[in-house]
C-alpha cells in the first residue's frame, strides 16, 4: 500500500499544506513542533478514520478554523496495479463528521477500518509495555479489527451493551433498587459478543506471541527467554457462571467486574514480569517485536504490507537495535515505511544503505 499523495486543510499545525511522496522510504526531519508527528497522524486518519494520538477531533482543527479536511491517494495492494484510490475526511466542529472512499461517503466508519491496513510505532505506545491492561487490549483490538470485520461489530455491541449495564447497575443503586429481570436481559445480551471476542482473541495470540518473541530477539541481538500470555477471565470459566457470580459484587461496585474488558497480556523476561526487570532498550526491543508482528500478521492475511508510520524511533535505542530494526522495515520489507526524525544528518545517515528507495522531507 503507498501513499502518493496527502493534503491538509486546517488539521493541527497545518493551515494549508500538500505533501507528494515519491519513493518507498520517505524520512520526515524537523524540529519539535513543526508537524512531524502531525503529518503521520494525518496518514492514520486516512486508514482508521480518527486520530492515533487525540480522542478529541476538536483538538485537531488549526487555531483559528472551524473545521479539517485529509485528502489522500493512495494505491491499496500491489502498486503495479496502478489503481489510485482517493480517501476524504472531513470534520466540522458543527456537522458530523463526514469519511468518502472515491466520493462515495461512508455510512458507518467501521466499514472502513482493515481497507487500507496501517501500523504505527510512536514513543508513547511504551505504555503497552510498562502501562495498564487498556494499552494491551487496545493493540489487540487494533490489530484484530482490521482483518476480522466481524470481530469489530462484535466489539461495538459488547463496548455499547457494557456500558449500558454500567449505566443501569449506577442507577440502580442511586434508586436503591434492583431489576433482577433487566439484567438478565443486559447478560445475555453482552454473553454472546463477549465469548466471540474472547475465543478471537485467543486464535490471535497463537500466531502473534511466536513472532514477537522471534522479532525480540532479531532486534535486540541477543537470544533473551522472552515469553507472552493471553490473560482472560474466560480462559478457565463460563462467561454466563461468572456474570451470576460477580452480580453482587457488580451492584455494590456499580461496574461490571467480569468479563473480555478485563483481558490482559503479560510479558515476561526469563520467567519474571518484564517492566519489572527489563531495562529502556530491552522494553523499546519488545514495543517494535509487538508491532512487527501485528505488522507481519496483517501482510500475511491482506497478502501485501501494510504502511508503517515510526515516529521518533530513533530516540533512546542503540545503534546496534536501530540497525535491526532498519534492517526489517526498510530492506527485508517492500511496503511504504514514513520515519520522523529531529536530527536531518542521522535520519540521512541511517536511511543511506538504501539508496534511491528514499525520499528525505524536511519540514522548516
Amino acid at each position: 500500500m503507498f501513499f502518493n499523495k496527502i493534503s491538509l486543510t486546517g488539521y493541527k499545525n497545518y493551515q494549508s499544506k500538500t505533501f507528494h511522496f515519491t519513493e518507498r522510504i520517505i524520512g520526515i526531519c524537523g524540529l519539535n513542533g513543526k508537524g512531524k508527528t502531525n503529518l503521520l497522524d494525518a496518514i492514520n486518519y486516512l486508514c482508521f478514520t480518527k486520530s492515533y494520538f487525540t480522542k478529541s477531533d476538536l483538538l485537531n482543527v488549526h487555531f483559528g478554523s472551524e473545521g479539517f479536511r485529509i485528502e489522500g491517494e493512495l494505491q491499496n495492494g500491489n502498486i503495479e496495479d496502478n489503481e489510485v484510490q482517493k480517501i476524504v475526511c472531513i470534520y466540522r466542529s458543527s456537522l458530523k463528521k463526514e469519511i468518502y472512499l472515491n466520493d462515495i461517503a461512508y455510512e458507518k466508519f467501521s466499514h472502513h477500518i482493515g481497507k487500507f491496513p496501517c501500523v504505527v510505532i510512536a514513543p508513547d505506545d511504551i505504555e503497552m509495555i510498562t502501562g495498564n491492561s487498556e494499552e494491551r487490549r487496545k493493540f489487540m483490538d487494533t490489530l484484530i479489527s482490521q482483518v476480522d470485520t466481524e470481530y469489530l461489530q462484535q466489539l461495538i455491541i459488547y463496548n455499547k451493551v457494557l456500558a449500558q449495564r454500567n449505566s443501569f447497575l449506577k442507577n440502580e443503586f442511586a434508586k436503591n433498587t434492583f431489576d433482577k429481570s433487566l439484567l438478565e436481559v443486559l447478560d445475555e445480551q453482552l454473553k454472546a459478543p463477549g465469548n466471540y471476542i474472547h475465543k478471537t482473541r485467543d486464535q490471535f495470540c497463537n500466531q502473534l506471541f511466536p513472532l514477537v518473541q522471534e522479532f525480540y530477539n532479531n532486534i535486540s541481538g541477543k537470544n533473551e527467554e522472552v515469553n507472552l500470555e493471553y490473560n482472560s477471565q474466560l480462559n478457565e470459566n463460563n462467561f454466563s457462571e461468572l456474570l451470576i457470580s460477580s452480580r453482587q459484587k457488580d451492584r455494590v461496585t456499580q461496574r461490571t467486574n467480569v468479563g473480555i474488558h478485563k483481558d490482559d497480556l503479560t510479558f515476561l523476561l526469563f520467567g519474571n514480569i518484564f517492566k519489572s526487570i527489563a531495562s529502556q532498550g530491552q522494553r523499546k526491543s519488545l514495543l517494535f517485536a509487538c508491532k512487527l508482528a501485528e505488522f507481519e500478521i496483517l501482510k500475511k492475511v491482506k497478502g501485501y504490507p501494510p504502511v508503517l508510520l515510526l515516529d521518533d524511533v530513533f530516540e533512546k535505542l542503540d545503534e546496534n537495535r536501530i540497525e535491526n530494526l532498519l534492517e526489517y522495515v526498510c530492506q527485508k520489507n517492500n511496503g511504504q515505511v514514513f520515519i520522523t526524525d529531529t536530527h536531518f544528518d542521522r535520519l540521512k545517515m541511517s536511511l543511506s544503505p538504501f539508496g534511491n528507495a528514499v525520499q528525505v522531507i524536511e519540514l522548516a
